[in-house]
C-alpha cells in the first residue's frame, strides 16, 4: 500500500490533565471515524502548565502516566496508529523531565519513543524569556521508525529550526516527518509555514505537524495552524486557529517523484570553511 490517511488533532490544552485527556479521546475517535489511519497530536498533548513546581508536580513516570495509558487504550479501541506528540515524563534520578513523544501501534504497544533534542531557550520579541532546559533534559537520540506504509522520522517543535536533523532523518530512510508543536503565536506568525514547507522541500518528505492553539494558562498563546505538507511543498491541509481535526491523504509516490526531480539528498559534498580569525583580544574579555 502506497497511501494512507493522516490526521492532525489540534487542541487548546489547559493545565487540567483529566479535561485534556477527555478532549483528546473525543477528537481521536472523531479522526478515526473520518477515516484516519495515523492520528497525531501536538507537543504537550495532555497538559500545558507553567512554573517548575507545577510542571513537575503534574508529571508522571512512564509506567504510571495516565495520558500514556489513555493513548494505548485509544489505539486498541480505534485500531489506528497514534502519535502522542509529547508528554512530560519523570525520569529516575533526574531533576529535569523528558519531553517525550510516543508512537503507539493498534495493539496498544509503544512502537517508538523520542525525547526532544533541542530546548526552547529564547528571548522573544514580545519580551518573554523562556528556558525549556530549566525543566526538561535534552534528548540525545534521533529516531526513524517504521509505520506499515513508510518510515517515520520523529521530532518535536523547536527541532524544526535545525534542518540538519531532518536531513539526517531523511538520509536514514524517513519518508514522513512528524513535527508536533506548541508554537508560540509571535513566532508562528513569522516562521511557522515557511519553516514547515522548507523541511518538506529540503528532504522530499511529507511533514505532519499537529499544533496547540489558542490561549493557555498564564496567557500563553499558541499559533495553531496544524499542517500536512507534501514533499514538493504544497500545503495539503491547514487547521486554522481553532480546535479541530484535519486530514490528508499521504500518497508516498510523491516522495519518489520529488526526490527524482531534485535529488539533493544525494548531492552532499565535503568543503573547507574559510572565515575570519577570531579577535583574540575580544574573545578573552
Amino acid at each position: 500500500m502506497t497511501s494512507f490517511q493522516a490526521a492532525c488533532v489540534q487542541i487548546n490544552a489547559s493545565n487540567d490533565l483529566d479535561q485534556n485527556i477527555a478532549s483528546l479521546g473525543r477528537m481521536i475517535r472523531e479522526a478515526r471515524a473520518a477515516g484516519a489511519d495515523f492520528i497525531t497530536t501536538p507537543e504537550c498533548a495532555a497538559m500545558i502548565e507553567v512554573g517548575r513546581d507545577n510542571i513537575r508536580g503534574k508529571a508522571f513516570v512512564e509506567a504510571e502516566h495516565p495520558a500514556l495509558a489513555a493513548f494505548r487504550e485509544w489505539a486498541v479501541e480505534t485500531g489506528a496508529w497514534l502519535l502522542a506528540g509529547s508528554l512530560s515524563v519523570l525520569l529516575e534520578g533526574e531533576e529535569r523531565l523528558a519531553n517525550r513523544q510516543y508512537l503507539i501501534d493498534p495493539t496498544g504497544a509503544i512502537a517508538a519513543r523520542y525525547d526532544k533534542i533541542h530546548m526552547f531557550d529564547v528571548d522573544l520579541p514580545n519580551g518573554k524569556r523562556l528556558r525549556e532546559s530549566n525543566n526538561y533534559r535534552p534528548g540525545a537520540d534521533a529516531v526513524v521508525t517504521p509505520l506499515p506504509w513508510c518510515q517515520l522520522g520523529l521530532s518535536i517543535c523547536y527541532d524544526l529550526r535545525f534542518p540538519h536533523l531532518y536531513r539526517d532523518l531523511a538520509k536514514a530512510g524517513a519518508d514522513v516527518l512528524v513535527i508536533p508543536s506548541a508554537f508560540m503565536q509571535v513566532t508562528g506568525e513569522a516562521h511557522w509555514h515557511v519553516l514547515m514547507r522548507a523541511r518538506a522541500i529540503e528532504t522530499g518528505c511529507f511533514v505532519i505537524a499537529a499544533a496547540q492553539c489558542g490561549e493557555h494558562v498564564a496567557g500563553r498563546l499558541s499559533y495553531g495552524h496544524s499542517v500536512i505538507i507534501a514533499p514538493w511543498g504544497e500545503v495539503l491541509t491547514d487547521g486554522g486557529t481553532d480546535e479541530g481535526i484535519s486530514l490528508a491523504e499521504i500518497d508516498l509516490t510523491a516522495v519518489g517523484k520529488a526526490r527524482g526531480h531534485i535529488p539533493a539528498l544525494e548531492h552532499d559534498r565535503d568543503y573547507q570553511l574559510i572565515a575570519p580569525a577570531a579577535d583574540v583580544s575580544t574573545a578573552a574579555e
